[in-house]
């Protein structure tokens, strides 16, 4: 199958000409200007821009969590991706504990095989750290799961010590991984947490009000520190505050590998969201929670700036019915965690190129480039060149979109971002050289994503 992309604005982190892509089978052979080839198809994209699939490295997908399970499985989710412009993503799979790292990579290829519309990779969470689980380690990176996620929050369930995360920064040294950090003091934040109870506090608000901003900055200054006793690079997971920012704009400054992502909701939403009446605020509740409005100019400066390098989304839905009451008369019981894989592509271009905050090519390094770079998908993924994938998006930066649960894709019953209006949003989406959704309508297939063997890192 050969299919010619006419006439767009090409756009990648570092160029933007106006030309021709040409895709074989899976691959982009050529790039020209007025190519005349015999082809099986031609897209005229004039007016409109051709951008390498959005890459989201941050997702939750048929996740257990708190007595329920996100509201997306591997279809669902994968299919709201592609309708947004994302074209790859990368899971978690979650060793409790007791088992081994491949039993839990086993039991999340099983969730993805046969329902992925779009490519998937995955990180590992690491929650029993021993001898054999280091070794395990090793092994994962040579098979292509090169990145590891450790938490320094939820005592008793995912929060590790910090010796134990430091052991797993070494053995990254050694083999060539990425750690991966949710950093929050998790014993301070159970302190608070039944201190707000006791207290009487129960409504969605006291979930923001018991993880405080300094919280997060402490504990990304300490996995930073460890991380540099280590001698590794370390990212940083959906940051959220501007005091943690300052922690990773100092250690950039002094030249420490540390890198992190936001997310699109705290660049658009803020605590005044748990202010909303009734049970309302319980949409929001995810960790780290959203943050004073203030903040999210110092977030957007991090982007521009470089100091934040990716924009993922931390999509982990639960429906408001069934799964977010089970914590109404308890905000601690709340399941954590909102929708965004949809959503994500559209309003970091609308708040951030059409606020003129960001550029286009900074832009497609956000959500594509960066992320593949990061953690070993480039240039297979995450650019528009010769021999990559042929993971591409046409997009119209003049369509105008209303976002609301009932027209998405992801199969949650709301929306945080519920009735804003946004200007920009794919129109075409190809995916290893097959159009998978094409104007509104989903063309892809069940099963046609593959599982993404990952490079370790070449930070």
């Amino acid at each position: 199958m050969r299919t010619l992309i006419k006439n767009g604005t090409v756009v990648t982190a570092v160029d933007t000409w106006t030309g021709d892509v040409l895709v074989e089978g899976e691959r982009v052979v050529q790039l020209g200007s007025r190519l005349d080839v015999p082809v099986d198809r031609t897209i005229d994209a004039t007016g409109k821009y051709v951008l390498p699939g959005g890459i989201d490295v941050h997702t939750h997908l048929d996740m257990p969590f708190g007595g329920s399970t996100s509201a997306d499985d591997f279809s669902s989710g994968t299919i709201a991706a592609a309708f947004g412009g994302t074209t790859s993503i990368v899971d978690f799979a979650i060793q409790y504990k007791g088992q081994t790292l491949h039993h839990a990579w086993e039991t999340w290829m099983r969730k993805a095989q046969g329902k992925a519309v779009i490519d998937y990779g995955f990180h590992m969470i690491v929650t029993d750290l021993n001898e054999q689980t280091e070794a395990e380690m090793d092994g994962l990176v040579k098979e292509g799961v090169s990145s590891f996620k450790l938490f320094m929050a939820y005592p008793g369930v995912f929060m590790m010590d910090d010796a134990t995360i430091f052991r797993a920064l070494l053995r990254t040294g050694e083999n060539g991984g990425t750690i991966c950090m949710h950093a929050e003091n998790g014993g301070v934040i159970d302190v608070l947490v039944q201190r707000a109870l006791k207290q009487g506090h129960k409504a969605p608000k006291y979930h923001a009000l018991t993880r405080p901003a300094r919280a997060e900055a402490e504990a990304t200054h300490r996995a930073i520190a460890l991380a540099e006793m280590a001698d590794v690079p370390i990212y940083i997971v959906h940051l959220s505050a501007a005091e943690a920012l300052e922690q990773v704009t100092a250690a950039r400054d002094r030249g420490i590998p540390a890198y992190a992502e936001t997310c699109p909701q705290y660049l658009f939403l803020s605590y005044d969201n748990y202010e909303e009446p009734g049970f309302e605020g319980a949409k929001y509740v995810m960790s780290p929670p959203l943050r004073p409005k203030a903040q999210q100019d110092l977030l957007w400066r991090g982007i521009s700036g470089n100091d934040l390098q990716v924009i993922s989304t931390d999509h982990c839905p639960f429906c408001m019915k069934e799964q977010k009451e089970i914590g109404r008369d308890d905000f601690s019981k709340i399941p954590n965690g909102a929708p965004g894989i949809e959503t994500r592509m559209s309003l970091v271009f609308d708040g951030g190129v059409t606020k003129k905050r960001i550029s286009l090519n900074r832009f497609v390094e956000v959500t594509s480039t960066s992320p593949a770079k990061i953690f070993g998908m480039y240039p297979r993924k995450g650019t528009i060149a010769p021999g990559s994938d042929a993971d591409l998006v046409v997009f119209d930066p003049l369509r105008e979109t209303v976002l609301a649960a009932k027209t998405l894709h992801m199969k949650v019953d709301y929306n945080p971002y519920e009735g804003r209006r946004v200007k920009g949003a794919a129109d075409l989406v190809m995916s290893r050289g097959k159009v998978i959704v094409d104007g509104g309508k989903f063309t892809g297939r069940a099963g046609d994503g593959v599982f993404l063997r990952r490079s370790g890192r070449s930070l």
